[in-house]
This record gives C-alpha cells, structure tokens and sequence, in this order.
C-alpha cells in the first residue's frame, strides 16, 4: 500500500501547460518573429544596394589593374536594361587578324547581375578626348587606358530608398563609393599642380 500512496503524490506534483497558457507563447513568438522579419528584409535591402555598388568598385579596381598588366584597354559596359554590368577586352581573333571585343570571364570578374530590386539610378560618363560628340552618344561603359587613366565618371545605384554613389577620377582611374544620391556628393578634379 506504501508504495501506491507515493505514486499518486508523484503524479499530483506533474503538472502540463494549459491551452491559454500555450497560446500566449505561439502570440509572443509571433510578435517577436514579426519585428524581427521586418528589420532583416529592411536590412537585407539595404545590403544589396552597397553590395551593387562594392562589385562596381571592385570591378573597376580589376578593369584598372588589368589595363596597365595587360596594356591594353578594359571597358566596363553597362546594362540599365538588365541592372548589370560586364567588364570587355580587346583580343586578337583566333582565325582571323581583327581584333575583338571578348566578355571578361575568368578567375577574379565574371559578368554582375544586381539582386532585388536595385537598379541604376544614374551614370553619368564623360566621352574619351579621340571621341566626337556625335561618335560618344549616350555612353554606356567607362573605358580604362593601358596608362593607368579612365573616363571620368559618376553611376548611382538604388532600389528607390537606399542610395550608393560610385566615381571614378580620370587622372588615376580610381573608384571610390560614397553613401547617397549624386547629388549629395561633391565629386570635382583635383588640382595636381596646386597641392605643391
């Protein structure tokens, strides 16, 4: 009889959660979890956007160092229509003479397609001094020179909240990225001479 007697105080001491008592967790996890996802998709949308205009950059720095390596011109060509861009080089054909313009793929770069829904808001590319006005058109690529030079130019990227701002100097054909629209930048030649 000692022994049943102990077994029903054991039983009584166990206790389970009552059904109110579980739907208050389930709210209070779906409360946290709601504010919670809506930080990270603001957050994520946020890195895609410096994540576009960091593969500009990086895509710059390689046109660059491969143009001045190689000796010959690199060109960043864009496509708004596609929210991408491409790095391109000329190359002597391998059954003919002519020379031809390659997509680069390789090791390092290969052709960017941007995520989401961030796009180009703006480019803005000053024509090389051998192009006429009526040969530059709307320019859609930033060519790098063997020397170490570039055309001067000035792409926005955005998905219409957040803003990255991506130039380029023609004197060493350096990228460098900066936070906000183009307009909050102030981008101007530097005075070689003046800084003694």
């Amino acid at each position: 009889m000692k022994k049943q007697s102990t077994k029903t105080k054991a039983q009584g001491k166990l206790r389970g959660f009552t059904v109110t008592e579980l739907l208050m967790v389930i709210v209070l996890i779906a409360l946290i979890g709601s504010v919670g996802g809506g930080l990270y998709v603001g957050t994520y949308k946020k890195m895609l956007v410096g994540k576009a205009a960091r593969d500009i950059v990086l895509a710059a720095k390689y046109a660059r160092i491969m143009a001045i390596e190689k000796q010959r011109p690199y060109k960043m060509e864009f496509d708004a229509g596609n929210n991408g861009f491409h790095l391109t080089c000329s190359s002597p054909g391998e059954q003919t003479e002519a020379v031809e313009q390659v997509i680069v793929r390789d090791l390092y770069f290969k052709p960017v397609q941007f995520g989401g829904d961030v796009k180009f808001e703006g480019i803005e590319i000053t024509p090389l001094a051998s192009e006429t006005e009526a040969d530059s058109g709307e320019l859609t690529g930033i060519t790098f020179q063997p020397n170490g030079t570039a055309q001067f130019a000035v792409i926005q990227v955005g998905d219409g909240k957040t803003h990255y701002t991506v130039s380029i100097s023609p004197a060493t054909a350096k990228a460098k990225m900066f936070f906000g629209t183009a307009e909050n930048v102030k981008i101007g030649t530097v005075d070689l001479d003046a800084q003694g």
